[in-house]
C-alpha cells in the first residue's frame, strides 16, 4: 500500500475556507483508493479542525527548523509527500528531498500566492495590475522556485496554469490541473434545492482571515448594498465568515439590514436558504469556494471578473459577473426579483460543477498522473534541472540556516 504523507500550513478546517475544504477532499480521495494517509502540521489545533482520527489518519505535529522532524520521515517512509502551500515546501522540502529522495515531492499550490499579494497591492496603490508585474516580485520568486524543486504542482486554476507557463515559463510537465472537485449534482439532488419564492436574502460569505474576504464585505458595506437596498428596502444581507474579529461585528446595522452573523455551522445549509450570494471581488487567486457552494445549492451570485476567473471554461455564469459596482447591483436587484432568470441561473450553476469541477473526472486523473510519475521518477527528475539546481542551492542554504536556528533555541532552553 502506498503511504501519502500531507504536510499542512495548518490542520484542515473544512467548514472554515476553501483550501481546508481541498485538503478534505484530496485526503477523502486517497483513502477510497486505498492509499495510507498521514497528516503532519507545525500549527495548533483549533476546535473547528476535521476529525482526522475518524478517518483513521495518522496524526503528527512537527516543527519548523527541528531535526526531530528528519528522524520522522525517515520512519515513516513515504512514497509521496504534499506540501499544501509553497512556504510549506519551503520548510520542509529540503528536509523530505534529503531523507526520503525517493519520495514523489508534490505542491498543493492552493492558489498562487504572489498573483493574491501583488493584486492586492494594486488595489492599495490604486493602480492597474499587469502580470508582467509579477516577476518583479520576490514573494514569486520564492514560490515558483518551491513549484520547480517539486515533481508536480497541483493548479486548482486553469488561469493561473497559463501564468506559469507564458509568465515564468513553467514546463507543463511540473503543473497538473485538479480544481477543487465534487460528486456530480444529479436532477434528483437539484430537486432537493429550496425554489425562489422559498428563499429571501442575500448572502456573503468567507473566512475573515482571507483579505480578499474583508475587503469585499467593505465594498457591500460601503458602495453596493447601498444601491441594492434603495431599490430592494425589505431584503436584507447576511454576512457570514469564520473568525470575525470586533471590526467586523462593528459594521452590524440592523435599520439597514447589514447584518453580521459570524461563523456558519453549516456554510451550505445557510447558502441553500438565501436567495442570491455576492462576492465583489477585488483581488485574490484560485478558485473560490463560496462561489463552488452557491453552485452546490443551487444559489445564483453576483461577482466580479477576478471572482468568476478559472471557474468556467467558456460556459455561462450561474448569475452574472458584473464589470462596474453599477453593473453589479443592477444584476443583483433583477436576478433577485425574476424568477424565470433565477432558475436559469441556478441550472447552470449545476452544469458547471458537473463540468468543470467533477470529481469523477479530476479524481481519477490524478491519481493516475501520480502513479505515472512514481513509475518514472528518474527520468522526470533528469528533465527538470532547474529544480535539481535550486534544490542542491537550497539544501544548502535552507540546511545550514536551519540548524543555526535549532542550535540557538536550543542555548534559549
Amino acid at each position: 500500500m502506498q503511504h501519502v504523507l500531507i504536510i499542512g500550513k495548518v490542520w484542515p478546517e473544512p467548514g472554515s475556507s476553501a483550501a481546508g475544504s481541498r485538503t478534505m477532499q484530496l485526503i477523502h480521495l486517497f483513502k477510497d483508493a486505498g492509499l495510507k494517509i498521514s497528516f503532519a502540521s507545525a500549527a495548533g489545533e483549533s476546535e473547528f479542525v476535521a476529525n482526522l482520527n475518524l478517518l483513521e489518519i495518522e496524526k503528527y505535529h512537527i516543527e519548523i527548523n527541528n531535526s526531530a522532524f528528519d528522524e520522522l520521515i525517515v520512519s515513516l517512509k513515504p512514497d509521496v509527500v504534499i506540501f499544501d502551500r509553497f512556504t510549506t515546501e519551503e520548510q520542509f522540502g529540503w528536509r523530505v528531498a534529503r531523507h526520503c529522495p525517493d519520495a514523489l515531492r508534490i505542491l498543493d499550490t492552493i492558489d498562487l500566492h504572489c498573483l493574491r499579494q501583488a493584486r492586492h497591492l494594486a488595489v492599495k496603490q490604486k493602480q492597474p495590475f499587469d502580470l508582467n508585474n509579477l516577476l518583479g516580485f520576490d514573494v514569486a520568486k520564492r514560490e515558483i522556485a518551491a513549484i520547480y524543486r517539486c515533481d508536480v504542482s497541483l493548479m486548482v486554476s486553469y488561469v493561473e496554469m497559463e501564468i506559469l507557463e507564458k509568465i515564468f515559463g513553467v514546463n507543463t510537465r511540473l503543473l497538473h490541473y485538479n480544481p477543487l472537485f465534487y460528486s456530480p449534482v444529479s436532477e434528483q439532488d437539484a430537486m432537493h434545492w429550496k425554489g425562489f419564492e422559498d428563499r429571501v436574502n442575500f448572502i456573503s460569505i468567507g473566512n475573515f482571515l482571507h483579505e480578499p474576504n474583508w475587503d469585499a464585505v467593505l465594498q457591500l458595506k460601503t458602495v453596493l448594498w447601498p444601491l441594492i437596498r434603495q431599490r430592494l428596502p425589505k431584503a436584507e444581507l447576511h454576512i457570514y465568515g469564520s473568525y470575525a474579529t470586533q471590526k467586523v461585528f462593528e459594521l452590524n446595522n440592523a435599520k439597514d439590514g447589514f447584518l453580521i452573523k459570524g461563523r456558519a455551522d453549516n456554510a451550505l445549509e445557510v447558502m441553500m436558504h438565501s436567495r442570491i450570494c455576492l462576492a465583489p471581488l477585488r483581488f485574490g487567486a484560485g478558485i473560490k469556494g463560496k462561489l463552488l457552494d452557491a453552485m452546490l445549492t443551487g444559489t445564483p451570485s453576483i461577482t466580479s471578473p477576478l471572482g468568476a476567473e478559472g471557474m468556467t471554461l467558456n460556459l455561462a455564469w450561474n448569475g452574472h459577473v458584473a464589470q462596474s459596482d453599477a453593473e453589479f447591483s443592477e444584476a443583483a436587484v433583477e436576478l433577485y426579483s425574476n424568477k424565470n432568470k433565477w432558475n436559469e441561473a441556478a441550472a447552470q450553476g449545476r452544469e458547471l460543477i458537473n463540468t468543470v469541477f467533477n470529481a469523477q473526472v479530476h479524481g481519477p486523473v490524478l491519481l493516475q498522473k501520480i502513479s505515472e510519475l512514481k513509475s518514472n521518477l528518474s527520468d522526470h527528475r533528469l528533465k527538470n534541472f532547474t529544480g535539481a539546481m535550486l534544490q542542491q542551492q537550497n539544501n544548502a542554504a535552507t540546511k545550514y540556516m536551519s540548524l543555526w536556528i535549532e542550535e540557538k533555541n536550543k542555548k534559549k532552553e
